[in-house]
């Protein structure tokens, strides 16, 4: 096979994970290739893509399971060149029937209507946008107090000006695109000129109340940061200490210190 030959797998499963990268853990806002969530993402021969999928926890909620898969499905759906995919759910409580339910061709809602019938999908993943929003938001705002503008300078700031805005690497440069992205998604019909800092309502920020605004940003971002390294605290010690060769531990196998001996790691 020629050097054409060769790069278009390689593209194909650079296209893969870039794809992946754009589907977040709803509840942390950061993306699930980052959590480790993704285990394996690979174009096969025939061009098909197989797609692992790991949770921290056996016991992760449905919905977030839900919400996360079904972005994992419409990042697959989105490839260029239009694939067979199989994505398969490990080590969760629900692992059985969701991969069932994805192998029979059942769409995601189908399958989790049994499975978390009692939460409100729709209004689950509103909330987490919002969170997401104001996670953004935060940050570039402290970016701007960073950078010497003042209270009033700020709020006043329309799209255009903030388009024009440079931050060094950080925090406030990653969280530009992310929150002009979540803006705009989130209030459609904003014109350039509009003020670009807003609350999740659409009300405008007096210069005077922007301090106790951002002390509220702050307890979200922090909710959220303390959730993300619970995330990673557990899926390291599920995956890096407790491997499992057989069944899942209990939770009181934990609390207890019985995790059974075909779990303790490998020397």
């Amino acid at each position: 096979m020629g050097a054409a030959g060769l790069s278009i797998p390689s593209s194909r499963q650079a296209e893969v994970w870039r794809r992946l990268a754009g589907v977040n853990d709803p509840e942390l806002d950061e993306p699930v290739t980052e959590m480790g969530f993704v285990e394996r993402a690979e174009v096969t021969d025939d061009g098909s893509v197989e797609v692992d999928f790991r949770l921290p926890t056996y016991w992760c909620s449905p919905n977030f399971a839900f919400l996360m898969l079904d972005g994992v499905r419409k990042a697959l759906d989105a490839l260029s060149w239009q694939p067979a995919y199989r994505v398969k759910l490990h080590d969760h409580m629900f692992a059985e029937e969701v991969n069932r339910g994805i192998e029979a061709g059942k769409a995601f809602g189908e399958i989790f209507s049994g499975l978390a019938a009692d939460q409100d999908i729709g209004a689950l993943r509103e909330t987490f946008r919002m969170k997401a929003f104001k996670r953004r938001q935060e940050a570039v705002l402290v970016g701007l107090r960073k950078q010497g503008l003042t209270d009033r300078e700020i709020v006043d700031m329309d799209l255009i000006a903030l388009d024009v805005v440079r931050f060094e690497a950080g925090e406030a440069d990653k969280q530009k695109p992310r929150y002009r992205a979540a803006l705009l998604e989130r209030f459609a019909a904003r014109r350039a000129d509009d003020p670009v800092f807003v609350t999740w309502d659409g009300a405008e920020i007096p210069p005077g109340a922007l301090g106790a605004y951002l002390a509220e940003l702050r307890g979200v971002r922090i909710n959220m940061e303390f959730n993300g390294a619970l995330c990673r605290g557990l899926k390291h010690t599920r995956y890096k200490e407790v491997d499992m060769v057989d069944g899942e531990p209990t939770l009181v196998d934990f609390i207890m210190d019985r995790v059974p001996a075909q779990a303790a790691p490998s020397a």
